[in-house]
């Protein structure tokens, strides 16, 4: 009797491929970090640069700016020189943007550090959840990808956190904090250890399968492969490479049609657009500023805002358990009819309450624990609905054909409408909070309308069933 013998086919390593999801997800972390740790320093850093409110507002907001430019061009440098190059050079711009906003001189050079960190949060909310897609096996694409949403959350989580123990240490963010240096300042530092840790990270995990075999390096890519799918990984190779072959770089004309863009594209925008416009990012950069122009002290603010960062990260984990179970229109729904009924209610108790000498609403007796509750419950709308659910929408509902540059364009829109929002709240606060958050309501009641008459739900859609 002969017994042939089988050659071994590798088997694959779970636990291999989570380490390298999470440690292309510590970008996120740094994304939500660099984003939400300014959020403590604002009063203290527009006092210490004696800056008024348009200044205030684009100091924090042109990190925005930043972004935009890391993602437009992140996708470009992680095909010419490698997924794990560009993480490492992001790491290196949240190290410089961290150390350079602590010593900045003034508000104008502390701009251009918040700038630095802006184009390097960009390239994370690009390169992450590539990466991440690029070394997943198919059944658990979906979780290790949505590490990259929950790494963004956490991060917000320990930026506030840092920034209330150090402000609380510190008596307030204005005051000495160690070797006499302003405590605002340290608040910055706080994301030195991070940025370390994502270039070590970097450094120690390998090269993307799908960039390996594009640059004809297929004996490192099968090797990588074997280790995270398993099974016949020449073969794999193989398919990968014909996808390579057939690709073409997706380009701004696919998007035109008779009149202009495509309506598919327009609605993408549209969805991008309004996450933003309901006023989401002004809780995570200024709600230190808000509780505290409401009456509430600094150090009671501070932690309000990191009792609602928890709230964001609880409600990101439902939307994960939820969004492929229920779909995406109805959690859509579901969160502009919340959004509206608690942004209404804010801007009816800042609106309604008598004003201080500073001109700012008092809140008295119960209407401060409504502006609480209303602003918590808030949060937890967009957090199950607009927060995640929109993303998911933007990576399912374009045909494979437009898919890279139509998102592309509703990220850009995104990220504009982002800073737009973050730059005018200043200047709206000045006007009056109600007025503010009554803009906002007004954009979370159109938010309704526009998913029932213009989103198609997508769940259980193959992407190649989408039109």
């Amino acid at each position: 009797m002969t017994i042939h013998n089988k050659p071994v086919m590798p088997k694959a390593s779970t636990s291999y491929v989570l380490m390298l999801a999470l440690v292309a997800a510590i970008g996120g972390f740094l994304f939500g970090f660099d984003t939400a740790v300014i959020n403590g320093a604002v009063a203290a850093l527009g006092k210490d640069f004696q800056a008024g409110s348009v200044a205030t507002g684009f100091a924090v907001s042109s990190a925005l700016l930043g972004s935009a430019v890391g993602a437009f061009f992140a996708g470009q440098i992680a095909d010419r020189y490698g997924r794990v190059k560009t993480m490492i050079v992001a790491s290196i711009l949240f190290l410089i943007s961290a150390v350079g906003s602590g010593i900045a001189f003034t508000i104008w050079d502390f701009m251009v550090w918040r700038l630095v960190g802006g184009v390097a949060v960009g390239a994370a909310s690009v390169i992450a959840p590539a990466y991440i897609a690029e070394v997943s096996p198919a059944h658990l694409r979906g979780r290790l990808g949505s590490l990259q949403q929950l790494a963004i959350v956490t991060g917000i989580f320990i930026a506030l956190l840092c920034d209330y123990f150090i402000a609380v240490a510190a008596g307030s963010a204005e005051a000495p904090f160690w070797f006499g240096v302003p405590a605002w300042r340290w608040m910055f530092w706080t994301e030195i250890p991070a940025a370390i840790a994502y270039a070590v990270g970097a450094l120690r995990i390998p090269e993307s399968p799908r960039y390996l075999v594009a640059q004809g390096r297929d004996a490192e890519a099968a090797s990588v492969l074997a280790k995270v799918l398993g099974g016949d990984v020449e073969a794999k190779v193989q398919e990968i490479r014909q996808t390579v072959l057939r690709e073409r770089k997706p380009q701004l004309s696919d998007l035109m049609g008779r009149h202009g863009l495509l309506t598919i594209v327009w609605v993408g925008i549209g969805l991008s657009v309004l996450q933003q416009l309901v006023g989401i990012n002004v809780i995570f950069y200024y709600s230190s500023v808000l509780w505290q122009a409401v009456g509430f002290s600094e150090k009671d603010s501070l932690w309000i805002t990191v009792i609602t960062s928890i709230t964001n990260i609880v409600t990101t984990l439902v939307a994960i358990a939820f969004v492929d179970k229920f779909g995406r229109k109805p959690l859509l729904i579901l969160g502009s009819l919340g959004m509206t009924l608690t942004l209404g209610t804010l801007a009816a108790t800042f609106g309604s309450a008598p004003l201080d000498a500073a001109g700012n609403p008092s809140l008295t007796g119960n209407s401060g624990i409504i502006a609480l509750l209303a602003a918590n419950l808030y949060v937890f709308c967009f957090g199950f609905s607009w927060g995640p659910v929109v993303w998911v929408m933007l990576g399912e509902m374009f045909n494979n054909r437009i898919r890279g540059a139509a998102l592309s364009v509703a990220a850009a829109a995104q990220w504009i409408a982002n800073f737009a929002v973050s730059t005018t709240f200043p200047p709206l606060k000045d006007v009056g909070l109600g007025f503010a958050y009554g803009l906002y309501a007004t954009a979370a009641a159109i938010s309704l309308f526009f998913v029932l008459l213009l989103i198609k739900e997508t769940k259980g859609k193959e992407l190649e069933e989408m039109v």
